[in-house]
């Protein structure tokens, strides 16, 4: 299941790597090339949301020091320990991404594990080429809106859920929690809540 996770984040990445003219026409050495940067631009975040951690850490520490140093209770404990809290959830979240990307090697030559490039290459291949029956099908669940208006991450989220949901046969409610997953890490607030909007009605329905 995580390297499954791994594929649908390395597949938003890569579609986010290719210009959304609405009519894409790649070969099978384009995405690949555009999988390795796609790979190396996620290890790159890794990296830097550990040095965000690594500093968010110092700072919560010195909180914590400089009230200890303060006499009698200091309310302020409780929004430092909220804040060691918070960093260390990221930082393990950043190593597990880590973990699977940096011993990907090994993952390609294990005996039962998929292989996770040909799953990025089939996820990006299978939206490439039915581009345009995706973003129709999934125009029908906004209600309303169309998916043109969304931001492009917001949209390459959707389009990775609608394939799941029905080229890969995952489980709607498996496809839908998964790209809630990529949007509190991709997208912000209010595209959070849309995507949540149209992918509670993708549960419903079974889009054609």
């Amino acid at each position: 299941m995580r390297n499954r996770s791994l594929s649908r984040e390395l597949s938003l990445i890569s579609l986010g790597l290719i210009k959304d003219k609405g009519d894409f026409k790649l070969n099978k050495f384009q995405i690949e090339e555009i999988y390795e940067s796609a790979l190396d631009s996620l290890i790159n975040h890794c990296r830097e949301e550990l040095d965000n951690c690594e500093l968010e850490l110092e700072n919560a520490s010195q909180k914590l020091l400089d009230s200890e140093l303060q006499e009698g209770f200091d309310s302020s404990y409780s929004n430092i320990r909220n804040d060691l809290k918070k960093s260390i959830t990221k930082i393990e979240s950043v190593m597990n991404t880590l973990s699977v990307t940096l011993d990907f090697p090994k993952l390609i030559v294990s005996s039962g594990q998929i292989d996770i490039r040909e799953d990025v290459n089939q996820r990006i291949s299978t939206i490439i080429n039915n581009i345009a029956s995706i973003d129709s099908d999934i125009d029908q669940a906004m209600d309303g809106w169309r998916l043109k208006r969304l931001p492009r991450i917001d949209r390459d989220i959707l389009r990775l859920a609608y394939v799941d949901i029905n080229f890969l046969e995952t489980p709607i409610a498996v496809a839908c929690d998964e790209a809630v997953n990529l949007a509190n890490k991709y997208s912000d607030m209010q595209g959070r809540k849309f995507i949540n909007g149209v992918l509670r009605r993708l549960q419903k329905v079974k889009l054609q």
